[in-house]
């Protein structure tokens, strides 16, 4: 390996624990077309130390061929695999990349900057903790740049990463970054991202990535991995919330044993605790929790396992257990923020599959209330949506379900649209809160004289 040789060790055991200890941060870069993203986890990747002396050899063979650097290593491709990717210069599909520091694990997830492929990027944003927004110091702030923003706030990515790259073309201006920040806090202002940190950098030439650059020495915060090596994440957030887990599947091997199998979404649960199946209501206690390797005393956000319950409840796939005292909410009108992904517009009744945790159903749009216009943030009257265009609707569902509003749990108030007749996903969307019927509309007995 080129640069790994202090990794091999002879301790595999050692080595394996020292990683286990470490954090892990989900991050993203977005940002528009050429931009340099894909360049920027390229210098990452290769800062790092993470290349094999074959990849390296390859990397310099390739950027021959299809590079865009001239005669220099491109490092895009080491993130572009596609053949289109390559042919064009650009990020099509969602590139998921690890590494690894002395002080912390990563998950970065490169997404396409084209509005064409701004489904692909919400794929990509829909995990992370902290979004890297590129902004090439040339063009400042574009449109697919706030539509970025936007949705990384919709989404609830509250930390941001304002990079603005290929400062070596604009002669490391100072003037230049500050007007650019200046900009990008103002229009970022108007919906509530406020933990933005601005970092000048070159993706190519290596400045700020990861040493302070003397070419600008006028900045005196953090580089782009100082910053990524130490920024807080929120480790404890879904376990922090009330207990929640759709279930995936009733395991009933014999007559002796029911158990319902799922996924922790969040909170914490241990055997003896009380619980409430929803949208039934049915109440009972958790008498103990399966897993393959043994009954375990608590269960946390992210494991996998089999509940057994005191009692003889009717519980089905896709009904969500959630601990009593805090139950989620059961509803089967909504207002919903809407990313709609397909070419065919989306139009009120007409009738969608909704997936939302491990039940699927039927709904349809109601009332398209507004559609936001990202260059303005202004809301605009809407009858439809068009591809790539966000809004906010009213929903209605064929029966209840439990959901939690998805500023509040991400886990169970996302939800995706999925066309019947292709099975494609047309849209993505986040639950705001419940529609609730008129406490004032009351059956009156009427009578018919005539």
């Amino acid at each position: 390996m080129a640069h790994v040789s202090d990794l091999i060790a002879t301790d595999i055991e050692q080595y394996l624990r020292k990683h286990e200890r470490k954090s892990l941060l989900r991050f993203i870069t977005c940002g528009s077309v050429d931009d340099g993203k894909s360049t920027l986890i390229g210098r990452l990747l290769y800062e790092s130390k993470m290349l094999f002396d074959d990849q390296l050899a390859a990397i310099e063979a390739d950027s021959k061929k299809w590079g865009t650097q001239g005669g220099e290593i491109d490092f895009a491709l080491l993130v572009d695999g596609l053949a289109a990717e390559r042919e064009q210069g650009i990020t099509i599909d969602v590139a998921y990349r690890f590494f690894s520091t002395d002080r912390r694990k990563f998950i970065v997830a490169d997404t396409p900057g084209h509005e064409q492929y701004t489904r692909n990027m919400i794929t990509g944003a829909s995990t992370a903790d902290v979004a890297v927004i590129l902004v090439d110091a040339r063009r400042g702030i574009l449109t697919q740049t706030r539509r970025h923003s936007y949705l990384v706030s919709l989404i609830g990515i509250r930390k941001v990463v304002l990079a603005i790259n290929k400062m070596d073309l604009v002669e490391y201006s100072e003037k230049v970054f500050r007007s650019i920040t200046e900009e990008y806090r103002t229009f970022a202002a108007q919906f509530g991202l406020e933990d933005i940190t601005a970092i000048p950098l070159s993706a190519l030439r290596g400045d700020n990535i990861i040493e302070r650059s003397a070419r600008m020495p006028w900045h005196h915060g953090t580089t782009l991995m100082g910053y990524l090596e130490t920024v807080g994440i929120e480790e404890t957030r879904q376990q922090a919330c009330a207990f929640r887990m759709p279930v995936q599947w009733v395991n009933r091997p014999h007559l002796d044993f029911r158990g319902f199998c799922g996924t922790v979404a969040s909170g914490t649960i241990k055997p003896g605790d009380r619980i409430r199946v929803q949208p039934s209501g049915r109440e009972s206690r958790v008498a103990r929790i399966v897993t393959a390797a043994g009954d375990l005393p608590l269960a946390v956000a992210g494991q996998s396992i089999t509940l057994t319950l005191t009692d003889e409840v009717d519980i089905s796939r896709g009904d969500m257990i959630s601990v009593a005292a805090s139950p989620a909410e059961v509803a089967d009108q909504f207002e919903a923020a809407l990313v709609w992904m397909s070419e065919d517009a989306m139009l009120p009744g007409r009738p969608y599959l909704m997936k939302i945790g491990t039940r699927t159903l039927s709904a349809t749009v109601t009332e398209p209330k507004y559609k936001v216009n990202v260059n303005t943030m202004e809301h605009l009257a809407a009858k439809k949506l068009e591809l790539n265009e966000i809004g906010v609707c009213n929903m209605a569902l064929d029966r209840p379900i439990a959901f939690d509003p998805y500023k509040d749990n991400r886990d169970t108030g996302a939800f995706i649209l999925i066309d019947r007749m292709t099975n494609n996903t047309i849209g993505a969307g986040m639950l705001h809160f419940a529609l609730r019927r008129a406490h004032n509309v009351h059956l009156q007995p009427v009578d018919m004289d005539k």
